[in-house]
């Protein structure tokens, strides 16, 4: 259909819908958002909405379909999910004032990572805008300086960091997976990128900004962008904001202002809080292995939605401490003296019972004060949102008394400069009437005695009704028609309405306006003179109510900041009060952080699994680490007997305690660590080219790269994913590698079904070894679950294949091949107490291994290593 042919409205659609190809466009006709052509076919099956069609008698009908305005939200949240974006497009004029055709606008583009409607969003998690810039060496495709930035615009946090170094990709990848943005904008030299960025996220928007450069910093681009920066916080240099020129990040913070610019031209962003850069050497880092193998926030089987560890601690009783809750998991803190505060003021509310239940009591009141004053700042606050606030701040007097008995540092500084905000709450009290509608246009907003000309405009409405009634008596009175009625509709407005039997007896001044079937309707200079007063009065009223409500809101918006610094502090205490409320729930004690390496842990426990299996109970265990005689645990047992939980709950008790949360055992003394590593279970990536070894290998890679003698790093079944020699000899290396002082000298707990390793205690300093305790009853075992020094030297495979159901003709000729195999390998070793000859030997004498004793596996990467083991195999055959 060409242009010529289709109407005005069509034309000024297809305007609109130019400039927004790849969205769908709501366009506003009168109390309805229309949808056509290619949208509205795909936006019917998608929100299951019938397909019609305009102009249905036309040669070319055109596809329609369309939802109630007042209804959008519900039906934006469908297209989102769907992964598409949707074009708001309103009437910005007034219909009665229009000169021809009603002029429309795009006001805002729904985007996931833009969104602040609470409607749209989970209270409990943040939602994060991303952007990412780097820059890039001479004829490298790899980046090696790179740098993120994330706005949450519901709350206004605006963060930056930067990565630098060999491992700054990984790195970028891990913030970014911590951060968990809805929506990733990326600079136009993105395929420049690591692959890993383009899968990350199913909705990327790419807005084309110049690359960062850094052999010309002085580039008119960067000024262009500093200065929309400069003038987004209002500041002569970015030195204002503790910022330098140079950093990479500075480029992804102008790439996130101008996407907000394009996709929603009309708001004010003046909520957005200055930018915290975010330095990684003052938390620990989680790593993306880390967040999965501990099953952090997310688990690794999605049906159990409760086995995580957010699930075990989100007890907070408001918004803001429950999105907290998911930040503080992530970063946990390296710093000794911050660390205690927090454990400090957890043990004092675990002391005080009532006090800490009459907060959370008080907090429970408490709405989520950063998204609403976030709403209130962009414009878009309803008189409700009004309401909340004030309800909300009247509380906070409340919560300062409350305080300010307790003495630990932590609660004393959220003391300080503390903001009872009663002067805003006043404020709304007196603008705002308590029975305001949700919608600022149905009037009724404006509080009583606010304004002197509101109050003349109600009182001329309120008494309207009482004119119009003393004027029905009189002219009852006038005329003898007793039936005499005054009337009202929305076409004729107020008219007399008189039977037909009473005709005879209409005075000359009414003056006839319709003609029924069983009666006449007329008016008369006068009612139209009181129609006039009373629908102007109305109509006045509401305009002036909108426009006072729109001030108040703006007055309000300017004191954000204050209400965004409160916000912050209910969300910590929450978490406090959280921490102190699970503390004394499940038996956590509190934790003893030091600057040492040692972590000695007793009676410890897993806290997701010990929850969830409440009523079978939980075997605790001890864990003893350090950088002397305990660096590498060496744990061998049979399968299901309890390793890879003793692994995590190590390393979930070692995260808990750098949060300042108690920990589930009965005592620990923890040095801090800077990183926990994690390799456990099985995975691969099939659409990267990687199998599960590739994967294993990749991921191990990455630990013997990035750890430090301060790490923690949990190892479960090493090269399992390839050949028996392959696997053992990169297991057996990896081991020496990981407790040699000279290389890692790491804390670390290595479980492994290869029991020939268990030889490394005897050639090793620094490796101990440790077994699951196992419990033989005739053609029956049990796994008692519990840690003890020794090793296995049997991994009941087969006994485990019995209980997962495997047919018993299956189980019975694997016992015969087991020991088949068994008496095949006793007859082939020459020596049943042999010993390696030196530290480097394996204690496998196979002839692979001459060779392998003369490899240097140290300075090959696992991989390498791998791959010239597979060698040796082909060449003997």
């Amino acid at each position: 259909m060409s242009t010529s042919d289709l109407t005005p409205l069509m034309r000024q659609y297809k305007e609109v819908k130019e400039a927004y190809r790849d969205a769908i466009v709501f366009f506003r006709v009168g109390d309805f958002y229309e949808m056509f052509f290619e949208d509205a076919k795909e936006a019917s099956s998608i929100l299951n909405i019938t397909l019609t069609s305009r102009d249905k008698n036309s040669p070319n009908p055109v596809p329609l379909c369309g939802i109630p305005h007042h209804a959008s939200s519900n039906y934006v949240s469908k297209l989102l999910k769907s992964g598409k974006t949707v074009a708001l497009c309103e009437q910005v004029e007034d219909p009665k004032f229009a000169k021809g055709l009603v002029k429309r606008e795009v006001v805002r583009l729904y985007t996931p990572g833009t969104l602040f409607d609470a409607e749209l969003l989970d209270s409990k998690e943040s939602n994060f805008l991303s952007a990412v810039s780097w820059t890039t060496q001479i004829n490298k495709e790899e980046f090696f300086r790179c740098g993120m930035a994330a706005a949450d615009l519901s709350t206004g946090e605006f963060i930056l960091a930067e990565f630098f170094g060999p491992h700054a990709q990984d790195d970028l990848l891990d913030e970014l997976l911590r951060t968990g943005p809805q929506e990733l904008i990326l600079p136009d030299n993105s395929s420049q990128g690591h692959p890993s960025l383009q899968r990350l996220l199913a909705a990327i928007s790419t807005l084309r900004i110049p690359c960062v450069q850094d052999d010309n910093p002085g580039d008119s681009h960067m000024d262009a962008a500093h200065r929309l920066l400069l003038d987004q916080f209002e500041v002569a240099g970015l030195e204002n904001l503790n910022l330098d020129p140079s950093m990479v990040s500075v480029q992804a913070a102008v790439m996130i202002l101008k996407y907000l610019h394009r996709t929603q031209p009309l708001l004010r962003h003046g909520h957005l809080q200055r930018p915290q850069v975010r330095h990684t050497t003052q938390e620990m880092h989680v790593d993306a292995m880390t967040l999965r193998n501990l099953e952090i926030l997310f688990p690794l089987n999605p049906e159990q939605k409760n086995a995580t560890l957010l699930s075990v601690l989100d007890h907070t009783v408001t918004a803001m401490g429950s999105r907290l809750l998911r930040h503080w998991l992530v970063r946990p803190l390296l710093n000794v003296r911050a660390i205690n505060e927090r454990l400090d003021a957890v043990a004092e509310m675990v002391k005080e019972i009532k006090g800490r239940m009459e907060l959370r009591e008080t907090l429970k009141g408490i709405p989520d004060l950063e998204r609403i004053s976030s709403r209130i700042a962009l414009e878009t606050g309803t008189p409700r949102d009004l309401l909340n606030l004030r309800e909300a701040l009247s509380s906070i007097p409340t919560v300062r008394q409350r305080l300010i008995p307790f003495q630990s540092p932590l609660i004393k500084g959220l003391l300080q400069g503390w903001d009872d905000l009663q002067d805003l709450a006043m404020f709304i009290q007196r603008a705002i009437s308590p029975e305001a509608p949700i919608n600022a246009k149905e009037g009724g907003i404006i509080q009583d005695g606010y304004n002197e000309e509101v109050d003349d405009l109600r009182r001329i409405t309120r008494e309207g009704s009482r004119w119009i009634t003393d004027l029905e008596q009189q002219e009852r009175h006038t005329t003898g028609i007793d039936s005499l009625k005054v009337k009202y509709n929305q076409v004729f407005g107020y008219y007399f309405e008189v039977t037909k039997p009473n005709l005879s007896r209409v005075p000359g001044h009414f003056i006839r306006k319709q003609t029924m079937a069983n009666a006449e309707r007329f008016t008369s200079d006068k009612l139209r003179s009181l129609e006039e007063k009373i629908t102007g009065a109305s109509l006045t009223l509401r305009d002036l109510e909108n426009e006072l409500f729109q001030a108040v809101r703006q007055k309000v918006g300017q004191e954000t900041l204050r209400v965004q610094g409160m916000a912050k502090r209910f969300g910590i205490l929450d978490l406090i009060l959280t921490f102190s409320e699970i503390s004394a729930k499940y038996r956590y004690s509190r934790p003893e952080l030091h600057e040492g390496g040692g972590i000695h842990i007793k009676e410890g426990r897993h806290p997701v699994i010990e929850k969830l299996l409440a009523s079978e109970g939980f075997i605790a265990n001890d864990t003893c680490l350090d950088l002397d005689e305990n660096r590498l645990l060496l744990i061998t047992g049979p399968n299901m007997a309890g390793k890879s939980t003793f692994l995590r709950q190590t390393g979930l008790i070692v995260l808990l305690a750098h949060i300042g949360c108690f920990v589930p055992a009965s005592e620990a003394k923890i040095g801090l660590v800077d990183r926990i590593f994690t390799r456990v279970g099985a995975s691969d990536n099939l659409a990267g080219g990687q199998s599960t070894f590739m994967v294993e290998m990749s991921e191990t890679a990455r630990i013997l790269g990035a750890s430090t003698s301060k790490s923690l790093i949990l190892l479960d079944e090493i090269g399992r994913g390839t050949s028996t020699y392959d696997g053992l000899s990169l297991a057996w290396s990896i081991a020496e590698y990981i407790q040699d002082r000279n290389h890692l000298g790491a804390r670390t707990l290595f479980a492994t079904h290869y029991h020939e390793m268990t030889e490394l205690e005897n050639h090793r300093s620094g490796i101990k070894n440790y077994t699951i305790a196992v419990k033989e009853l005739e053609d029956n075992i049990v796994f008692l679950r519990k840690i003890i020094p020794g090793k296995a030297d049997r991994s009941y495979g087969i006994h485990v294949a019995q209980m997962a159901g495997i047919p018993k003709q299956v189980i019975s000729r694997a016992e015969e091949v087991l020991s088949q195999l068994e008496q095949s390998e006793s007859s082939q070793k020459t020596d049943s107490e042999q010993t390696p000859n030196d530290r480097n030997d394996l204690p496998t004498p196979h002839p692979i291994l001459e060779e392998v004793k003369q490899m240097d596996l140290f300075t090959m990467t696992p991989l390498e290593a791998m791959n010239r083991l597979a060698e040796l195999k082909k060449q003997i055959g």
